[in-house]
């Protein structure tokens, strides 16, 4: 079984049902944490969350939640397109509220100014959520994923709906810790950081990659939400935790902030770009045990 962020008709079930198999049950829960702690039981095998979104950035939900309670490691993700449709009732009269999740009502502002400039925007917990709400009579119009229809008898007023055409959002397939994905040249680890209160720490953490030549792809901090000022660092960087200078990295990262915890390391939705090379630390590594064995000088 495979939990995701529901309801049913979001883009986090269109994302899970890329992941599962075409026997697999989904199951949706109403929380990001509570799809979660769904695969932390046992209740399910894996999870799927949203993570982050090009327009919107972090899920701050989910962010928090891997952050926190038993570890869970993620061992693949998925890239998805970000294009809405626009539901009403079938039957429906003028416009005069649209609703739907903060997320995309922000990624869809313009279009709705066009569009339906007088109606009542109102945020919703999720886009099937909305769509839902539409379907009882509480609002007029949802922006919803065109997933929603599968579910919901519901009248498509405009689809493809997006004012930035590039938009995506990246999912996350996690369960508790595993044997990892095995190394494909182009993956992405993925760790979070609680950052000790000393002066530096971030450039210290940043320069472990420079040093080493691993390229980083996002950094994003969160409060703690227990002392003031204390903050969590998430780092996205290119490689998988095999690698000898990837491996080599995180010890130091974990040097500098021992409350360091391993997200996973898993392929690319969208493999790409330049693969950095791992020779010179296999001989360093080779050189330095010729040298304790003496061996070597």
């Amino acid at each position: 079984m495979l939990a995701y962020f529901g309801p049913q008709g979001t883009f986090t079930e269109q994302a899970a049902r890329g992941f599962a198999s075409p026997q697999e049950e989904l199951v949706p829960f109403d929380t990001v944490p509570a799809a979660l702690d769904a695969a932390r039981s046992g209740a399910t095998q894996w999870a799927c969350v949203p993570v982050e979104n090009s327009v919107e950035g972090a899920v701050p939900a989910t962010m928090d939640a891997l952050a926190e309670g038993e570890p869970l490691v993620a061992v693949a993700e998925a890239v998805l397109p970000v294009r809405f449709s626009v539901l009403a009732r079938p039957g429906h009269g003028r416009v005069r509220t649209v609703a739907s999740h903060p997320h995309a009502l922000a990624q869809v502002r313009h279009w709705l100014a066009e569009h339906l400039p007088s109606a009542e925007v109102v945020s919703t917990a999720s886009t099937a959520a909305a769509a839902r709400a539409v379907l009882n009579g509480d609002f007029d119009a949802a922006v919803s994923a065109p997933v929603a229809v599968r579910h919901y008898p519901l009248e498509v007023l405009a689809t493809d709906v997006a004012d930035v055409r590039d938009a995506k959002t990246r999912f996350l397939v996690v369960r508790p810790p595993c044997v990892l994905p095995e190394p494909t040249g182009h993956d992405r680890t993925s760790v979070v950081c609680t950052a000790p209160d000393r002066v530096g720490v971030l450039a210290d953490l940043l320069a472990e990659l420079a040093l080493r030549g691993i390229n980083l792809t996002r950094i994003e901090s969160r409060p703690t939400k227990g002392r003031l000022g204390e903050y969590r660092f998430y780092i996205d960087l290119d490689g998988h935790v095999s690698e000898p200078r990837v491996g080599d990295a995180l010890a130091a990262l974990h040097r500098h902030c021992p409350e360091t915890r391993f997200l996973g390391s898993y392929p690319k939705a969208e493999p790409g770009g330049p693969v950095a090379g791992n020779e010179e630390f296999v001989a360093a590594a080779e050189w330095l045990s010729d040298v304790r064995r003496g061996r070597g000088a």
